[in-house]
């Protein structure tokens, strides 16, 4: 069942260490994101398969945007 990633805070997208049909596991480091000048990593919540990554390097995203997908 695919699993939706969402951003734990408020913040601008500065790096994306995945690629759609790259495969993760629990606690990787899949994207960086920057707020109050502090750069704030996202990690997989599980083993799985990148679907759809929503943002790009730059967006700015509120807390709880969809950031990828993960089947």
């Amino acid at each position: 069942m695919a699993e939706e990633i969402k951003a734990p805070l408020a913040g601008k997208i500065i790096s994306i260490l995945v690629n759609q049909g790259d495969t993760v596991e629990e606690d990787d480091e899949i994207m960086v994101l920057e707020a109050m000048k502090m750069e704030t990593a996202v990690y997989a919540p599980k083993d799985g398969t990148v679907l759809e990554i929503k943002v790009k390097i730059g967006d700015t995203v509120e807390e709880d945007d969809a950031l990828m997908t993960l089947e």
